[in-house]
C-alpha cells in the first residue's frame, strides 16, 4: 500500500500534531494478559485477539489518528527463540504478522485511522551491547518490515531504536524498498544512543534516507524535556514518552504518570512544534484522551 501523502506533514495544515496511540503491551498486562519470555505481549494476538481489538478501539475512541500494530515482538529473532522451545503454538512469521495486522485493521474498519506497523529492535530494547552484525540486523528487519507492509500497514514505525548500525540498516532498507517509515529513537540521560553515538549524529544520518518523520520514544519525560529544550528540529518529528513507574523493565509495567500529569507534560512539548504525539510504556487510552482534550480546548476557546 502506497502512502499518497506524508501524514505528519498534514499536522501543519490542521494546526495540531497527529495523535499516535498509547502503549499496547503494558496495557495488555494491566488487563491480566500474561507475557511471554520471548514474544512479550505479541502472543496475545493469538491467545487474546478480542482483547487486542478492544484496546485498539479504545485508543481510536480516545482520539488517536494512528494506531500501532501489536507486533513489537513478532520479528524473526524473537520467533526463533520462541519456536526453539516446546510451545503450544507453531509460529510462522507470515501468518503471525498477518494475524497481528488484521486485528488492527478490524479495529480501525470504517474510520480514517492509519495503521503503523510496529517494528522493534532485533534485540532487547535496553540492551547496551549488541550481539548482532549488520548482516544479522538486515536479515531480521527485512523479513519483518516487508511482511508488515505487504499486509497493508500504511507505514513502518521502527520503535525504540538505540544502536547506530541498526538504525542505519533499517533506514537504508526502507528507502531501498520504497517503504514509508519512521525511525523512533531511544536515548539515555546523556542524549546518546546505547551504542554510544550522539542523538544528533543519528538524526543527521537518518535524514539522508528520507523518513516520513523521526520520533523519540520510551524516554522519561524529564529527560526528553531537557533534550528538546536544546534542539532546533526543522523536520517532521514526534514523541511518545515512557509513563511507567520504576525502572525500565518489561515483566510488569504499571502507570507512574497520571493522564492529567501527562497532559501538562505534552503541553510543554507542544511549544516545540512536534508533528505527532502519543504515549509509550505505562500509558492508557485515558492518556491519549487527555492529549485530544488539549486540541479540543483550543478549538473551543
Amino acid at each position: 500500500m502506497d502512502v499518497l501523502y506524508n501524514p505528519f506533514s498534514i499536522a501543519r495544515r490542521i494546526k495540531r500534531p497527529i495523535i499516535l496511540d498509547g502503549a499496547m503491551g503494558s496495557l495488555l498486562q494491566q488487563h491480566g494478559v500474561p507475557r511471554d519470555k520471548h514474544l512479550w505481549m505479541s502472543l496475545s494476538n493469538i491467545t487474546h485477539p478480542d482483547t487486542v481489538i478492544e484496546l485498539h478501539k479504545q485508543y481510536i475512541d480516545a482520539g488517536a489518528d494512528i494506531i500501532t500494530t501489536n507486533t513489537f515482538r513478532t520479528n524473526p529473532s524473537a520467533i526463533r527463540k520462541y519456536s526453539s522451545k516446546e510451545n503450544r503454538y507453531n509460529l510462522e512469521l507470515q501468518n503471525f504478522v498477518e494475524r497481528s495486522v488484521d486485528l488492527a485493521r478490524k479495529a480501525a474498519y470504517g474510520t480514517p485511522v492509519l495503521i503503523a506497523g510496529s517494528n522493534p529492535p532485533a534485540e532487547d530494547c535496553y540492551q547496551a551491547e549488541s550481539k548482532f552484525t549488520k548482516e544479522e540486523y538486515f536479515r531480521n528487519h527485512e523479513a519483518h518490515i516487508k511482511k508488515l507492509f505487504l499486509n497493508h500497514c500504511h507505514f513502518i514505525l521502527n520503535e525504540t531504536q538505540s544502536h547506530y548500525d541498526e538504525i542505519e540498516t533499517v533506514s537504508s532498507l526502507c528507502m531501498k524498498e520504497k517503504i514509508p517509515f519512521v525511525i523512533s529513537i531511544f536515548f539515555d540521560g546523556n542524549f546518546r544512543l546505547l551504542s554510544g553515538e550522539t542523538v544528533d549524529a543519528a538524526i543527521q544520518n537518518i535524514l539522508k534516507y528520507e523518513p516520513l518523520a523521526i520520533g523519540f520514544n520510551c524516554i522519561r519525560p524529564e529527560i526528553f524535556l531537557e533534550f528538546i529544550s536544546t534542539q532546533k528540529l526543522d523536520f517532521n518529528w514526534g514523541v511518545y514518552m515512557n509513563c511507567g513507574s520504576g525502572e525500565y523493565k518489561d515483566d510488569m509495567i504499571t502507570t507512574g504518570i497520571s493522564p492529567d500529569e501527562y497532559k501538562e507534560i505534552v503541553k510543554q512539548i507542544l511549544r516545540y512544534n512536534p508533528s505527532f504525539v502519543g504515549g509509550c510504556c505505562g500509558t492508557t487510552p485515558d492518556h491519549i484522551k487527555k492529549i485530544k482534550e488539549i486540541f479540543d480546548e483550543r478549538i473551543n476557546y
